[in-house]
């Protein structure tokens, strides 16, 4: 398979023991966009900012979709090999500890961090959730998991995803194993201080 590398930004804490954020910006974003978010979180993490390599008229994603909220399944399996390859390549030249890798996704961000739970079971210590959407229609184990944690939250008024389907990808995520703490935030697509704050108490709570 021809992999392309992915644009990003790599920001190391002081303490070598870190674990690192893994960010992955929704549609139209970039590299810089969850930096600002992930620093509400302290500096005892390493940032690892990525930037998707597909083009939809101009705006970065890290997947090909066919319509409003209709993904191209292929594409998506392909980037999340595309990925997890990536990551891996640059672990030992940026020094971060690649059993410690906490994926943080906003929207398409965290479709493919969604894909990468499902495809690399193993592969994450951990998964924030922002406005996810399920990313593959048929989902099944592909590994164990060891009860990886997951932070997931929905905007309840959130125009791009189905409450019904929130609630299935929830299910199958269970049911695969992840220990899910689930938030329903009563907002749109958009994140709020409540998503930061709940991250935080999340992330003190599940590494300690």
């Amino acid at each position: 398979m021809n992999f392309e590398p992915l644009k990003y930004i790599y920001l190391p804490s002081q303490n070598a023991a870190a674990y690192t954020l893994l960010l992955l910006h929704g549609t139209g974003g970039n590299e810089r966009d969850l930096i600002p978010l992930a620093e509400n979180f302290g500096k005892e993490y390493n940032i690892l900012s990525l930037r998707g390599n597909i083009s939809e008229h101009g705006m970065p994603r890290f997947f090909k979709r066919l319509g409003m909220g209709v993904f191209d399944e292929q594409d998506l399996d392909f980037r999340t090999d595309e990925m997890v390859a990536f990551i891996k390549s640059i672990a030992s030249k940026e020094g971060f500890d690649i059993t410690k890798l906490i994926a943080l996704g906003y929207s398409n961000g965290a479709n493919i961090a969604g894909a990468t739970l499902i495809k690399y079971p193993d592969f994450l210590a951990g998964a924030i959730l922002y406005r996810p959407m399920q990313p593959f229609k048929e989902i099944k184990s592909a590994g164990t998991n060891n009860n990886v944690p997951v932070f997931f939250s929905s905007g309840r008024l959130d125009p791009t995803v189905n409450p019904n389907d929130t609630q299935t990808y929830l299910n199958n995520l269970k049911e695969l194993g992840f220990a899910v703490d689930y938030y329903d935030i009563p907002t749109g697509h958009n994140l709020t201080a409540d998503d930061i704050k709940l991250t935080a108490q999340w992330l003190a709570t599940s590494f300690k």
